[in-house]
């Protein structure tokens, strides 16, 4: 008789890599995923609020700006998770964070994947600081129409 359930049907059977890997791989592309939709959502509202165009898929100088951010977010997570971690915690994620390769946009992810695996409560922290972020950037943001300091 043959294996009634040969492989998940989320899985390729090709794929040699193990299941620890596979999950990582999924974590990263999930936190990219979040973590991009977040910020052109944010860099749309900022704009908004500037009575500013929206961003152009084509426009270098759009890709740049969305790249600042997301690097500036993913900053932002990291500062405020260590911030929540205990010293002990914190020393061991600053010295796993030396073998992340890649951009900086890469190293920060890789940081993001290492504290979901570790944080029971992850998510619901990416949210409160992604809330206190978009509060923060539209703050900063000017009121149309509206002189400086009035």
């Amino acid at each position: 008789m043959s294996d009634p359930f040969p492989t998940s049907l989320r899985r390729n059977p090709d794929d040699p890599r193990g299941l620890l890997e596979r999950i990582d791989a999924q974590l990263q592309e999930r936190l990219e995923e979040a973590v991009d939709f977040f910020c052109l959502d944010l860099l749309v509202k900022v704009r908004q609020a500037r009575s500013r165009p929206s961003p152009e898929e084509k426009s270098e100088k759009d890709r740049r700006e969305f790249q600042e951010l997301v690097e500036e977010f993913l900053g932002f997570l990291r500062k405020g998770f260590l911030a929540k971690l205990g010293e002990e915690e914190a020393a061991r994620l600053r010295s796993g964070e030396g073998a992340a390769r890649g951009t900086r946009a890469q190293r920060l992810v890789a940081v993001q994947v290492q504290l979901a695996k570790a944080l029971p409560d992850y998510w619901q922290a990416f949210d409160e600081f992604t809330a206190r972020f978009t509060w923060e950037r539209l703050a900063a943001a000017p009121e149309p129409n509206r002189p400086l300091g009035q």
